[in-house]
Order: C-alpha cells, then sequence, then structure tokens
C-alpha cells in the first residue's frame, strides 16, 4: 500500500481526504506531480486557498518544517501561490466559480 499524503511532514489526517478529492491518493504521487501542480489540483477540487497551507506542503515535500519559510523564500512563494490562485479563477473550474456562474446566468449573482 502506497504512502499516504499525510506522511509527507508537515500534513496531517485531514490532507489525505482533501488530497484524495482532487484524485492524489498517495505521497509519491504528491511528489511526482510536484507542490504547484498538486496545489492547484487541490484548488480544482474545491478547497480553499490558502496561503500557509501551501507553503506548509512545499516545505513538506522538501523535509522541512513548515515555520522555515522566511524572508525571499516565502515571498517567492507567495507569488506562485497567487499565480496558482490566479490559473484556477482564469480556468473557472472550481465549484465556486460554477455556481457564481449559474447565478450570473439566471440573474441573481452579485455584479462587479
Amino acid at each position: 500500500m502506497p504512502d499516504p499524503v499525510s506522511s509527507i511532514r508537515n500534513l496531517g489526517p485531514a490532507s489525505d481526504a482533501a488530497y484524495a478529492r482532487a484524485g492524489i491518493t498517495s505521497a509519491g504521487m504528491l511528489r511526482e506531480m510536484g507542490a504547484d501542480a498538486g496545489y492547484e489540483a487541490l484548488l480544482r477540487s474545491g478547497a480553499r486557498p490558502h496561503f500557509i497551507a501551501y507553503y506548509a506542503m512545499v516545505m513538506g515535500l522538501q523535509g522541512r518544517p513548515w515555520n522555515d519559510c522566511q524572508g525571499a523564500e516565502k515571498t517567492a512563494l507567495r507569488a506562485r501561490f497567487d499565480a496558482i490562485k490566479a490559473r484556477v479563477a482564469a480556468g473557472g473550474e472550481t465549484p465556486d466559480a460554477a455556481i457564481e456562474a449559474e447565478l450570473d446566468r439566471i440573474g441573481t449573482g452579485v455584479r462587479r
């Protein structure tokens, strides 16, 4: 049986279910995909973006504690995180985006 996602440092048991909803069912799958593709899949499955969860996962994949991320490295990770969120939002593939589009279509959505 493959190692669960929660076997990666900084990721707990709730990570197993969240990543499984994204089709990522093992630590090996997440490692093979890489941090950014894995997190993007997580967001596309409906998870809400959270910067600390993102960089904790990145640090975990490197075998580092989550709070080891500081300074310029943290700034660079924030830019990557923002780019992932923008890609997901532009694709309109998240459940929230689909609901908002339908509400707009029937005239009950919030006008931006």
